[in-house]
């Protein structure tokens, strides 16, 4: 997206940046990647793309993961509104999580993240090789 000035010009990023206000402390991308960046936060929301999915079903799915961390990135990613909770009264009580709105608008632009990983992946570990080469040379 191209920001215009008040002219009708593109203007560059840093001055977008600053013709909204936004400073290292207060800025959205820094503040939205920092929590979305995690670990396993983008797994997540990856398997809850299909649909909702209870506890037991995503740590089968991510069987690295410890339960303690599983719990923490959910609610993580519940706390900032990509995922909801639901606990049904059964006996024992079953939960299922699922993407809301705002996480579902979110897995457009992670699919992409994903196709493109999953292209360049070859081209990123040969570049790794090729610079660890030239550290050690």
């Amino acid at each position: 997206m191209t920001v215009l000035d008040e002219h009708g010009l593109p203007i560059s990023r840093r001055e977008a940046f600053e013709k909204y206000g936004f400073t290292p402390a207060n800025c959205p991308v820094r503040d939205v990647m920092d929590h979305i960046s995690g670990k396993w936060s983008i797994l997540m929301m990856l398997e809850l793309i299909d649909g909702p999915l209870r506890f037991g079903a995503i740590r089968r799915r991510v069987p690295d993961i410890s339960q303690r961390m599983l719990t923490q990135t959910l609610r993580d990613l519940q706390r900032d509104g990509y995922v909801s909770r639901t606990v049904y009264p059964t006996q024992p009580p079953s939960v299922e999580y699922k993407l809301t709105e705002l996480g579902e608008s979110f897995s457009k632009p992670l699919v992409a993240l994903v196709d493109w990983a999953a292209q360049n992946h070859e081209t990123i570990k040969q570049a790794r090789v090729e610079f660890d080469g030239e550290m050690a040379a």
